[in-house]
């Protein structure tokens, strides 16, 4: 995969050297708050270290990171972070959503947050404004403005003749879901195409919703962003498999787990310049006064093998518009 860069201009001053016998000080502690597994994670937060040690921070050798899951349940966040809090952790870091993110502002304001989201943050009431979140806050969303007319016009593409579109929330983040639901709703009435929306907010849930989607005859499927969707992966991939359901997901990792193709920014790059943040901040710069960082590139990955799995046939013309065309899956760990 070609790297995809974020525009963030990389800096802090370096740190001084100690006197031989100057007392050291006690290791900065980073509050990892995630709304996802650890399992789901473990490959994700590999690039956070990256940019931690862009800023010259390795974990264990001169800053420790306390992690905290919700394990896809967004009514624990608001204990995590509070847990994190009495630990006096240096700087919060929250990814998977408005939700962690907001949990965190909740608790505390005066220690820093770094956050990662798919949402608007503006919008979300986490910051401000995104040039000058102001407060104790920054970070990356991954966001942005034409993501649903986007992805609503690549499934049309290969699915010119479909009449029903299923996009999957969940309304546990009610936040995303709105957004989604919205958006999705104007840009289907754009062009003519019927869009019905399905939630679910457990893995029972997602079952249930596409047995619907089968009662509707539905054409194709959008899954939204959501962190209970990323820990789902299989389960999602799996049904789509069985029930030959054309499906466009958000981040590249569901597709490299067997599903049909995804179009969004990469989140792995985003949690590498969360970590060049967190860098920068334990440096002592003010997190109000870095910019929320956006993305600027955007990838569309496509799993051929998936493809032919359901009987689906992709024109070469937009496979060769493809950043990546996978041939065969490959299972996240």
């Amino acid at each position: 995969m070609r790297r995809r860069e974020f525009i963030l201009a990389l800096g802090g001053a370096a740190a001084c050297p100690f006197a031989v016998h100057a007392q050291q000080p006690a290791m900065p502690v980073i509050g990892l708050l995630s709304i996802r597994s650890a399992d789901t994670d473990a490959r994700l937060l590999m690039p956070f270290r990256q940019g931690l040690s862009e800023g010259g921070f390795a974990e264990g050798r001169n800053v420790a990171i306390e992690y905290r899951y919700a394990q896809g349940q967004p009514g624990r966040l608001p204990a995590l972070a509070a847990d994190l809090i009495r630990r006096q952790v240096s700087l919060i870091v929250t990814t998977g959503g408005a939700q962690a993110a907001l949990a965190a502002k909740a608790a505390t304001t005066t220690i820093p947050i770094v956050f990662t989201v798919g949402a608007d943050p503006v919008g979300a009431g986490i910051v401000k404004s995104l040039n000058r979140p102001g407060g104790n806050l920054t970070g990356v969303t991954t966001s942005y403005d034409e993501a649903a007319p986007k992805r609503l016009g690549l499934l049309r593409e290969i699915l010119p003749r479909a009449a029903v579109i299923g996009v999957l929330v969940n309304p546990n983040d009610p936040i995303t879901a709105n957004t989604e639901t919205n958006d999705m709703r104007r840009a289907g009435r754009s062009i003519g195409q019927q869009i019905e929306i399905l939630q679910a907010g457990t893995e029972r849930d997602i079952e249930a919703a596409f047995a619907r989607l089968i009662d509707m005859r539905a054409d194709a499927l959008v899954v939204a962003p959501d962190a209970l969707f990323a820990t789902q992966a299989h389960q999602l991939v799996a049904l789509a498999a069985r029930h030959a359901i054309p499906t466009l997901y958000w981040r590249r990792e569901l597709v490299e787990a067997g599903g049909l193709m995804s179009y969004g920014s990469s989140l792995a790059e985003a949690l590498r310049v969360v970590g060049v943040y967190a860098g920068r901040v334990l440096k002592g710069e003010k997190p109000g006064d870095l910019p929320v960082q956006q993305p600027t590139k955007f990838e569309l990955v496509v799993n051929v093998k998936a493809a032919k799995g359901i009987g689906l046939t992709i024109p070469e013309s937009f496979l060769a518009r493809a950043d990546e065309v996978i041939e065969a899956d490959e299972v996240i760990e």
